[in-house]
This record gives C-alpha cells, structure tokens and sequence, in this order.
C-alpha cells in the first residue's frame, strides 16, 4: 500500500466517527497542556501518564480502523496496563535520545523504528515493554522510509493549518493516529490457521 492507501483508508476510518477521534485527541492534548503549566510537580505527572495516554490513543485508533467501536473512555484503556506503557515511554525516549546524541539523523531513525512499539503492546499485553520495542525495531526494517513518506504527505494539511490558526489540525491529527493504525495492520503478520488433524 501506498501513503495516499493509508490516508485514504484513515479518512475513511475517520469518516462518522470524528466526534470520538477529535475528542480523544483534545482530551490528550488538554492533559498534556495542564502537565505543562504546572510548575516542577507537572513534568512528573506528564512523564507517568504519556506511556498509558499514548496507548489509550492507540486503543482508539486501532478500533476506528478495524471498523469496530470507540468510545472516548478508550483514551484511559492504556492505564490497564500502566506499567508496561510507563516503562515503554521511558524505554523509547532513553534510546531515542542515545540515539539522538550520535546525530539528530539517527535518532529520527529510531524513533520510526520504536513506532509500531505501542500498537505492538496493545496487541501482546503480556509482553514486556523491552519486547514491545524490541518487536517493533523488527517489523519496521525496511518500512522506516514508507512510514517517513507517509507521515511526509501530511504536510500540506499540516502547512495549511496554519492559516487556520491549528484548527485544521483538529481533523489532521486524528488522520495521522489512524494512517498509522492503518500502517501497523498492514505489518502485523496474519494468524496462524490452526488445522485439526482429522482421525480415520
């Protein structure tokens, strides 16, 4: 599938559904905005809660794009498994920023390799935050540059919002949640078939 596949099919996803896409994403960016006026204890409470937000988002957005229901209450599903997701957000920010002090490039790099780590997580809750990770650096060898380009074609939206003063990123953003919910499904390898062994 191609960048303008993902989107197509992101819209789609969207499309009926913006009241819980938009509202999940305010809802997160609200929390996110209050963590960040409230001086020394904030950053604290904003590094506890990222891991399970993000999560909660991934929630929402996986269910958009499998056609089945959302409801705003998945924005806190991720605190079911909080310290997975706590410890997921650390883990991806530590090596992100290791990564990052070589040179800005490789800690971009990075970054789209732990990208799938929460969509990964949602799927395997009994996995470790470590695993998550690790799984997730396998399935984007070679899709790092289609996830960039996919996350690139959203540029123009992005530019344009600005002469919306961001209101456009009300719907773009949900989008871009969804384009790569969508991206993830494509990766995810398909169940195994289990046949049953017929006796004679």
């Amino acid at each position: 599938m191609k960048a303008r596949d993902f989107r197509a099919k992101a819209w789609a996803a969207c499309k009926g559904n913006w009241g819980v896409a938009i509202l999940s994403v305010i809802i997160v960016g609200i929390i996110s905005g209050i963590c960040g006026v409230i001086p020394t204890v904030g950053g604290l409470i904003s590094l506890v809660i990222t891991g399970p937000l993000t999560l909660g988002l991934v929630v929402v957005f996986s269910k958009l794009i499998k056609g089945e229901k959302a409801e705003i209450a998945n924005v806190f599903d991720g605190f079911k498994n909080f310290v997975n997701s706590f410890l997921l957000y650390i883990l991806n920010s530590v090596f992100t920023l290791l990564w990052s002090l070589l040179f800005v490039i490789p800690g971009i790099v990075m970054s789209y390799a732990y990208s799938m780590s929460y969509y990964i997580l949602k799927d395997n809750p009994e996995l470790s935050a470590n695993e998550a990770r690790k799984q997730s650096i396998e399935m984007m060898r070679g899709n790092k540059w289609r996830l960039f380009c996919l996350d690139f074609s959203f540029i123009g939206w992005v530019l344009l919002s600005i002469l919306t003063f961001g209101i456009l990123m009300l719907w773009v953003t949900p989008v871009m949640q969804a384009s790569h919910a969508a991206f993830y499904e494509s990766l995810k390898p398909a169940p195994a078939v289990v046949e049953e062994e017929v006796a004679e």
